[in-house]
């Protein structure tokens, strides 16, 4: 798929409104809960993946997979941390907690890369990393308070195994070694199928609630999964993660629109200072290289 940079940046407006959609579908489940939700959404994943991987990257992406390196599955791990940790906190916690929680993923991954790759962080992101920490302080602080951190800490891990996801393939490109993001994805998602079985019986499911995980399956997780990696091809590292940090916008929104959810005055506040740091440590460092 060849992309002009102008169709790469609304086809990844596209995805983020795809990912987004998690929260507010999550909000019109009947019976499923917990492992359950995560469980039916990764099974669903993996189906979609097993059709959408063979017509992309052709069938012998299959072989690339059972004899990927450690790398390969390290990432696949961190996805299905990701899958798992994600859904579960949406069923503890706000959408928009679980969303402003996430998007502290590229300042987390800039602290693991400068730890375990010797990566140096520019000063900008040193004060950007400031900013946002001191707002999701202040969400964890209102939450304490309120005794509802269980769902924030839980979505924190999907930003921690996202920066240890980015500093692994880092580090393996580096070595000259190339991990494909794409199939990691389907490895991630089956180890989050196969670990929550256990923990999502007895299933309870209704038909509504499985065509619902179905939806989030192949259109939140599969398909904008592969689109964005096609994306990433055209798009420079800067303007992935601007238009990725929409998702959050769009997350909020439609939990406010679609399920009546607003979000608190914390979370906005919070919210304002973790995306505006994002937004202008990413624009400054865009402006610096051109």
């Amino acid at each position: 798929m060849k992309l002009t940079h102008t169709r790469a940046v609304w086809l990844m407006v596209a995805v983020t409104l795809m990912w987004s959609i998690a929260g507010v579908v999550t909000r019109h489940l009947e019976h499923a809960r917990s492992f359950e939700i995560t469980f039916w959404r990764s099974f669903f994943t993996v189906a979609s993946l097993m059709v959408i991987l063979p017509f992309f990257q052709g069938r012998e992406v299959f072989a690339r997979i059972r004899n990927g390196n450690a790398a390969l599955w390290i990432s696949g791990v961190c996805w299905s941390v990701m899958f798992t940790a994600f859904m579960i906190a949406l069923t503890l916690t706000s959408v928009a907690n679980v969303l402003v929680t996430m998007s502290v993923g590229p300042f987390l991954t800039a602290l693991f890369a400068r730890v375990f790759i010797g990566y140096r962080i520019p000063l900008r992101t040193w004060i950007a990393i400031l900013v946002a920490g001191a707002g999701i302080a202040y969400m964890y602080a209102a939450q304490v308070s309120g005794g509802q951190m269980a769902g924030t800490l839980v979505a924190l891990c999907v930003p921690l195994a996202g920066a240890v996801n980015w500093t692994v393939v880092q580090r393996s490109q580096a070595r000259g070694q190339n991990v494909d993001l794409v199939p990691s994805v389907l490895v991630g998602a089956v180890i989050s199928t196969l670990t929550t079985l256990p923990l999502a019986m007895p299933l309870q499911a209704s038909g509504h609630d499985i065509a619902l995980l179905a939806l989030l399956g192949l259109v939140q997780l599969a398909i904008p999964c592969t689109l964005s990696v096609v994306c990433a091809r055209v798009l420079k590292a800067p303007e992935i993660a601007l238009l990725a940090s929409l998702e959050v916008i769009f997350g909020i929104l439609l939990a406010w629109i679609g399920a009546n959810e607003v979000p608190g005055q914390t979370v906005l506040a919070g919210g304002a200072l973790v995306i505006g740091a994002l937004v202008a440590n990413e624009l400054v460092g865009w402006r610096t290289r051109t």
